[in-house]
């Protein structure tokens, strides 16, 4: 199973053009390098998938039942604005301006690389998460990760 890891800052050019890191590209399948489906994030960013990442996603997805009210509007937003992108030969992707402009990109992007996929976020909006840090993690990290495998937490020992 693919598992990216990384945080990298990276420039768009007036073109709408980003450069794939080679620290990113070297965790990609020999097999996937080249294709990508980028779509719109739940928050304000832009979700970057191998293709193949991608098609497993959909598979998903199409699992859902249609009759549902919550899944088709899932799937409508979900999949608004999904564009395939094909790296150039000098390893650019050129980013939709309806996809950026959702997002807000402009010069400076930040990719946030983890699981499957590989989150694109302007530097000031990624900067503002960041900062706005859990006043303490440790809980957070007890809440969140606390119940892995059916264990609960016992605060009584």
């Amino acid at each position: 199973m693919l598992s990216f890891l990384g945080e990298y800052d990276v420039k768009v050019d007036s073109k709408g053009r980003l450069k794939l890191p080679s620290g990113l590209k070297k965790q990609l399948h020999p097999d996937n390098q080249d294709k990508f489906v980028l779509s719109r994030g739940i928050e304000e960013h832009l979700n970057l998938y191998p293709l193949n990442e991608w098609n497993k996603m959909v598979a998903e997805i199409n699992k859902l039942n249609p009759y549902v009210k919550k899944n088709r509007e899932f799937v409508r937003y979900f999949l608004r604005g999904a564009t395939e992108l094909i790296l150039d030969a000098n390893d650019r992707l050129n980013l939709p301006k309806k996809l950026m402009d959702f997002a807000g990109l402009d010069k400076e992007v930040v990719l946030f690389a983890h699981g499957n996929k590989i989150e694109v976020w302007s530097k000031g909006r990624y900067n503002d998460i960041m900062e706005d840090e859990p006043l303490d993690f440790a809980d957070l990290a007890e809440e969140v990760m606390g119940n892995i495998n059916n264990q609960t937490t016992d605060n009584n020992d």
